[in-house]
């Protein structure tokens, strides 16, 4: 009679624990469309942040003023000045004499100077061919590196122009044709946007679960929870739920910007794109239970979700900086960055198309981060006040 007591009770008990779900991510969904601040988190604020850094981040160095000094005017510097004024990396000005060149960019008037000496139309049709001068500004480091690698294309592109109307170009012994891959039109921004995806998913996971918890232990509610049936798994299940839907959300909306507003290709399949957000967004949100867990304190889950997460998906996860010129002690700690692994899975989805070396450890590695959290904070998180 027991044993059938436990087998006729048992289904009740699985039909009362999934009503309590169901209330509980009812009861959350609810608090969501009761706070604002919560929905402009997960919809606003992708927005803004990719208006912001899909416009005004690049790492493109573009209308970059050139101070242009010609000895001798001819048909041939003419016609270099002119390849430079087509270009839209440059802003040339011509300048005469080196002297005033130097004072200029002293001044900050211009970035660098190109100079044609005398025997530029001469050597150029020599075999050794005709040199050029090129001073770059070097106080940005990278703006001058791209600067030279700009004026070295340029130059080149027209002297394989001036060979091609000459009818030289058949006597070179080599003929050099670079290929781009994946980003052929050398866009930053389709090497920041997805990145920055990352980095607003990272928000939206982890602060959003992080404040919320906190919030009602510090309204009392959570006290009132732990003394009905509830059970804690019950309760954490409760809150994934609705802040997953929440994520994917965001993350729809910031792939559809992604595409349509900045113009960034989607070479690779949506569903490989939906796995590595799915296993990214367990591991977020598994970070701001434990955040929440832990702290209990609004503002203390707050500050710890921003240091924790996003300062290290911002400057450790190769969104702008790239981890193979950093420190080995720092290369090291990005691999317990989980936005490292998300910011690869992203740029190689979106550049690339689906590269399973790439795809398959680094959505492993989320995969291992996602079950460590949500373990941790199950251990945590417990039916007790203190």
């Amino acid at each position: 009679m027991k044993k059938g007591a436990e087998t006729t009770r048992s289904p009740n008990r699985r039909g009362g624990a999934a009503m309590r779900l169901r209330g509980l991510v009812r009861k959350e969904f609810l608090q969501i469309m009761r706070d604002p601040s919560i929905l402009a988190i997960a919809f606003v604020m992708p927005v803004i942040l990719l208006f912001l850094f899909g416009y005004g981040v690049s790492l493109d160095a573009e209308h970059v003023r050139i101070g242009l000094v010609i000895d001798t005017p001819s048909a041939d510097t003419a016609s270099f000045q002119s390849e430079l004024e087509h270009s839209r990396y440059f802003s040339p000005t011509r300048i005469h004499g080196m002297h005033a060149a130097r004072q200029a960019m002293r001044a900050h008037q211009i970035d660098a100077v190109v100079y044609l000496r005398g025997d530029f139309s001469e050597k150029l049709r020599r075999p050794g061919g005709a040199e050029i001068q090129l001073i770059v500004n070097g106080v940005d480091a990278n703006t001058a590196r791209l600067t030279i690698g700009y004026v070295q294309g340029v130059y080149g592109k027209w002297l394989a122009q001036l060979g091609n109307a000459s009818g030289r170009l058949a006597m070179m012994p080599v003929r050099v044709e670079p290929r781009i891959w994946f980003n052929s039109n050398l866009r930053s921004r389709n090497f920041l946007v997805p990145g920055l995806i990352a980095v607003i998913m990272t928000l939206i996971g982890a602060l959003l679960t992080a404040l919320v918890v906190a919030r009602e232990w510090e309204r009392g509610t959570m006290e009132a929870m732990l003394v009905t049936p509830v059970a804690m798994r019950e309760v954490l299940i409760g809150k994934i739920v609705p802040y997953f839907i929440l994520g994917v959300g965001g993350m729809a909306l910031s792939v559809a910007m992604a595409r349509w507003q900045f113009g960034v290709p989607l070479r690779g399949s949506v569903w490989v794109l939906a796995l590595g957000t799915v296993l990214f967004l367990l591991t977020a949100l598994g970070m701001g239970l434990l955040i929440s867990t832990v702290t209990r304190v609004q503002f203390v889950a707050a500050q710890v979700a921003i240091i924790t997460t996003f300062l290290p998906a911002f400057i450790l996860s190769s969104f702008i900086f790239d981890v193979g010129s950093m420190p080995v002690a720092i290369q090291t700690l990005t691999r317990v960055i989980p936005a490292r692994y998300f910011v690869a899975i992203l740029q190689t989805v979106f550049l690339a198309g689906d590269v399973w070396s790439v795809f398959v450890p680094n959505a492993v590695a989320l995969a291992i981060m996602a079950t460590f959290f949500l373990t941790l904070t199950r251990r945590k998180a417990r039916k007790r006040l203190d």
